[in-house]
């Protein structure tokens, strides 16, 4: 038997999760057709955004997490979505915000460990207009 993990991880990251419409239905005691007029109301309207699943990084092989904080050159804080759009498309990088303050921009990075950290570490600081970072992180094991 081939292992999927890897590529179920990945769609339901992506959104691949739908409510369970029945057990809604179940439990507020209106028709699974109601139920689902109003969730897809709700999508149409954009009060949903997206349905994602809530891992243990630490079972899926991501158990290290870093907030990296990334202060911009003058002239790439002019236009700072431009490199938090670049940044965003990092596998890796599960968020990116832009701040006020000291730092630019925040980017929330998994990775399997340490290594694979540095690894897109070494390719954030190469993008032009990061002029320095800093980072807190931490470890989940279980």
């Amino acid at each position: 038997m081939k292992n999927i993990t890897p590529k179920l991880i990945k769609l339901l990251k992506e959104g691949y999760c739908t409510p369970q419409i029945a057990k809604i239905a179940k439990k507020i005691k209106e028709p699974s057709t109601t139920i689902h007029y109003y969730i897809k109301k709700l999508e149409k309207e954009s009060a949903i955004k997206t349905y994602k699943a809530v891992f243990n990084y630490g079972k899926i092989n991501e158990g290290f997490c870093a907030y990296l904080f990334i202060k911009l050159t003058s002239k790439a804080g002019a236009d700072p979505d431009k490199l938090l759009g670049e940044l965003s498309r990092y596998e890796e990088v599960e968020s990116a915000d832009i701040l006020a303050g000291e730092w630019d921009i925040i980017l929330k990075i998994r990775t399997k460990n340490q290594d694979e950290y540095y690894r897109v570490l070494k390719n954030i600081l190469a993008q032009e207009g990061v002029e320095k970072t800093t980072f807190f992180h931490f470890t989940e094991t279980s």
